[in-house]
């Protein structure tokens, strides 16, 4: 005959299950960490790819053809990631890194072309441009520094730096907002799904407990 005791104290024993309460923390940090660690990377190949990729040959009209298929891929690009961040178990993680990726393609993008131009058509610019200098212009004018020590003289250069500063104020306020509905809505996506198999599974196991220590009276009477 089993004692009632002995059952009450199986049930209030605590559960051995899957999941831990630490566990799910654990793998948060490390989530993020390779994150960032990828969003770094990302950065690091294109700035790099721009240093290393042949630059030269374009004439003028090549270099706004080329300016406008990657400013079409730039788009592609981010249509892309806000697919990727509403089905992405970490939707706020994955848009940190859909907007390093974004915003170093655009910037490398335009660098790329402002030196193409300088090669194309010399004196497009009040100096002779390197690609570290061309870099160095595009940062300037996306963060609205503006120093003036390099400027675009010729039309093509003055049309290519307008360019640039509409695009930078769309991927600023427009793209930023339309990353933040993602996010909710990537958020939305995975609610039920996090809810049964995410962090909250140690609080199911509390829940379990609760409802056992609930259901003692009816064992004892």
């Amino acid at each position: 005959m089993s004692d009632p005791a002995a059952g009450r104290t199986e049930r209030l024993r605590p559960r051995k299950g899957p999941y831990r309460r630490g566990r799910p923390k654990r793998r948060t940090r490390w989530t993020k960490v390779v994150v960032v660690a990828r969003a770094f990377l990302i950065a690091a190949g294109l700035v790099t790819a721009y240093y290393l990729l042949p630059l030269d040959g374009y004439s003028a009209r090549g270099t706004a053809v080329l300016l406008l298929s990657g400013l079409l891929a730039v788009v592609l690009v981010f249509v892309w990631e806000l697919r990727t961040i509403i089905g992405s178990p970490h939707p706020r993680l994955k848009a940190v890194e859909a907007l390093a990726a974004t915003l170093v393609l655009f910037l490398v993008l335009f660098a790329s072309a402002y030196y193409l131009l300088d090669r194309s058509a010399p004196g497009s610019f009040t100096e002779p441009l390197s690609r570290t200098d061309a870099l160095y212009f595009t940062l300037t004018t996306f963060s609205t520094v503006g120093f003036g020590d390099i400027a675009a003289r010729s039309e093509t250069g003055r049309v290519m730096t307008m360019l640039q500063m509409a695009g930078g104020l769309v991927l600023v306020g427009f793209a930023a907002r339309v990353l933040a509905s993602a996010v909710q809505a990537g958020l939305r996506h995975r609610g039920p799904v996090g809810q049964e198999t995410g962090a909250d599974a140690g609080d199911t196991g509390d829940a379990g407990g609760a409802e056992d220590s609930e259901a003692e009276p009816e064992t004892e009477t």
